[in-house]
């Protein structure tokens, strides 16, 4: 390898993972209020701080209160399947897949649920055309597709008047855009990206017409412990209210409570917004200066800001590999690698909970990497 010389500079907290993502700038364990480990969830004590948890993520997510939020298991995965598996059958159902996760809940509906859905696919960077999309259904989709870095604009493509409802896997979409949630009648999320959480909790939101969903309609198939929201045809309210079906982490639980409330000193939500939307400013500054770098998600209207996918001209897997190794080797940058379904290339978190320069010193480093990889 011909000796390249190395950036002086490197990025401070180079934690670049598109999940789990980067912690709150300032966080370490011994900040973690500790009243409620070693003890019962189902305590007063667990109970309150599980409430008090919900409580913060309906605050900085600025959520009305037509919409319950619980906290369940299995990550994000676990929640939107909860919600598929309780929900689906009652009608037609239409999957959006332009991503590996969006091509995962068409698995689970075609092979698992035997629902025959429509099926509207796009390659990784594009969306499929989404004035197409037959409302008569209900619809699943991806708010930002995590693997293509590709989301969806807005959400005036969802009709006020949708006869079926609106499944929105949106894990690494809240905490960074506006959401209208008079469109999202289900919406899915873990700790472990925008809010640089642990993994293994999802976030399970439901609005009014999800909730009647529940109340009106039984699937014809069995539904395992985890994912029953109902008992005696009512809602299980107090999953809602921080009585999870099993036992969570109350650690996973003192982690997303400091980073709600990181994120609420901050501003809330328009300073997650910001800070998110300069660092992938800042990323976009630093593809247009190389001509070797490009987006994967070509139109900047529906370009992620959180889980921004680039191309590398030239590079395979292989390559792909090797500058994501000497990045780690150096401490520069951790995880930058695509992933493994997606076209070859790098994937930058540009969340609220990494800083902006460190992203403006990733790009040196990035011009380093790629001129060792080639010359190896």
């Amino acid at each position: 390898m011909t000796d390249i010389t190395k950036p002086a500079r490197k990025p401070a907290r180079p934690y670049f993972s598109s999940g789990p993502c980067a912690k709150p700038p300032g966080y370490s364990p011994e900040k973690l209020a500790t009243q409620s480990l070693g003890r019962s969830h189902r305590a007063k004590i667990g109970k309150a701080r599980l409430a008090y948890c919900i409580e913060l993520m309906r605050e900085v997510l600025g959520l009305p209160d037509t919409h319950r939020i619980g906290i369940v298991p299995g990550s994000d995965t676990g929640a939107f399947e909860m919600a598929m598996w309780s929900m689906l059958g009652a009608r037609g159902v239409t999957t959006l897949a332009w991503e590996s996760f969006g091509e995962g809940w068409v698995t689970d509906a075609v092979k698992q649920l035997k629902l025959e859905p429509t099926v509207m696919r796009a390659d990784y960077g594009q969306l499929p055309d989404l004035d197409k999309v037959d409302w008569s259904d209900d619809v699943l989709f991806t708010w930002n597709g995590t693997t293509s870095g590709v989301r969806v604009p807005d959400a005036e493509w969802i009709p006020e008047t949708r006869e079926g409802l609106s499944f929105a896997d949106a894990t690494s979409a809240v905490f960074a855009y506006d959401i209208d949630w008079t469109k999202i009648d289900v919406a899915t999320f873990s700790w472990q990206k925008v809010l640089g959480g642990e993994g293994g909790h999802g976030v399970l939101i439901l609005g009014p017409r999800a909730v009647e969903r529940l109340e009106s309609y039984t699937p014809s198939w069995p539904l395992p412990k985890v994912f029953r929201l109902t008992k005696g045809g009512k809602l299980s309210e107090g999953v809602f209210k921080g009585e999870t079906i099993n036992t969570p982490s109350m650690l996973a639980v003192e982690d997303a409570i400091f980073a709600l409330e990181w994120a609420r000193g901050l501003g809330g939500l328009d300073a997650l917004k910001a800070r998110s939307a300069a660092n992938a400013h800042a990323l976009d500054k630093i593809v247009a200066e190389r001509d070797w770098l490009g987006h994967l998600a070509t139109d900047s209207g529906t370009r992620s800001r959180t889980s921004v996918c680039l191309t590398v001209e030239g590079a395979d897997a292989d390559f792909i590999k090797k500058m994501a190794k000497l990045l780690e080797d150096e401490g520069a940058a951790y995880d930058v690698a695509g992933y493994r379904d997606a076209p070859a290339g790098l994937r930058i978190w540009c969340g609220a909970t990494v800083e902006t320069q460190d992203i403006v010193d990733l790009g040196p480093w990035l011009d380093w990497a790629y001129a060792s990889a080639k010359s190896a």
